[in-house]
């Protein structure tokens, strides 16, 4: 069979908005295709399939919205996330 799955990632030092990245890859069969990071800005393919992807999505409002997930997905969990690990350490 054939699997297709995203695995969306916030890796971060602190609590500051500068010490976050943000990233979202696209994998089929195990193989990533096409990869967002909040440190390049943009989608980046590693495929033939992925690299046509990233482009039209670089190129449409994919990326504009993905820019924004830092913030909004990341940003407003750090908290949360930085809280319940110092409390179980």
């Amino acid at each position: 069979g054939f699997r297709y799955y995203v695995v969306t990632d916030c890796e971060f030092n602190s609590s500051k908005l500068n010490d976050i990245e943000y990233t979202q890859s696209y994998y089929y069969n195990k193989l990533e295709i096409v990869r967002f990071s909040s440190s390049v800005g943009k989608y980046v393919g590693y495929t033939e399939f992925g690299i046509k992807n990233a482009e039209s999505w670089n190129n449409g409002p994919e990326v504009i919205a993905r820019r924004a997930q830092k913030e909004s997905y990341c940003f407003r969990n750090v908290g949360v996330f930085t809280e319940s690990a110092l409390t179980k350490s």
